[in-house]
């Protein structure tokens, strides 16, 4: 790898959207951008997206080429969701094998994906106040890691098999994670290996 190429790894808060800025006045009024959380060198663009109301692990870099690598490559993203509503197993089994969502007008069916239930909820962040977890009904944690990343998919999913998520953190690409970072903390990475 070109030495020269700068790699980070951010904790997203939830309410950015996962560019560094906007020339659209209009966006720039209403969007929290990246750049408001790092003074980023130039050339640096963020490996894949998260939603604004998602949060978590996003890698940065110079590279485009090896951010257009991961982007097709199949990489493993794991991400924990908290859900609405007690998941049971059926539904869990559901999201195993792959179900049926809207994306880009169509009908697609998901992958096969590792979907394991959380006994206790894991230790994080305190979440946004804008988010209303817990207000009607309990809530349950899994855990999905995905192969594929369609816009909104987990939430996508999760919808369809009747507990939509609440609250949706990526933990780890490859074997990158998360770690013990806060929302809008970063660190500086000396590359970026899977």
């Amino acid at each position: 790898m070109d030495t020269a190429q700068l790699y980070y790894k951010l904790y997203k808060p939830f309410g950015f959207i996962s560019q560094l800025s906007s020339k659209s006045p209009r966006q720039l009024r209403k969007k929290k951008f990246l750049n408001e959380l790092y003074d980023f060198p130039e050339g640096v663009m963020p490996i894949g997206r998260l939603d604004e109301k998602s949060e978590g692990l996003l890698l940065l870099t110079t590279d485009g080429k090896l951010s257009d690598a991961v982007n097709r490559s199949g990489i493993e993203k794991e991400y924990y969701a908290q859900l609405d509503g007690e998941i049971t197993s059926e539904a869990i089994a559901l999201l195993r094998k792959g179900v049926e969502i809207g994306f880009e007008g169509k009908k697609y069916f998901t992958k096969a994906c590792d979907v394991r239930y959380l006994k206790t909820c894991p230790i994080l962040p305190e979440p946004d106040k804008k988010l209303r977890i817990g207000r009607h009904r309990p809530t349950s944690w899994i855990s999905i890691t995905l192969t594929e990343g369609k816009f909104r998919q987990v939430r996508k999913m999760t919808s369809v098999v009747g507990f939509p998520t609440q609250r949706l953190i990526r933990m780890r690409i490859g074997n990158i994670t998360l770690e013990k970072l806060n929302p809008g903390e970063i660190k500086s990475l000396t590359s970026l290996s899977y």
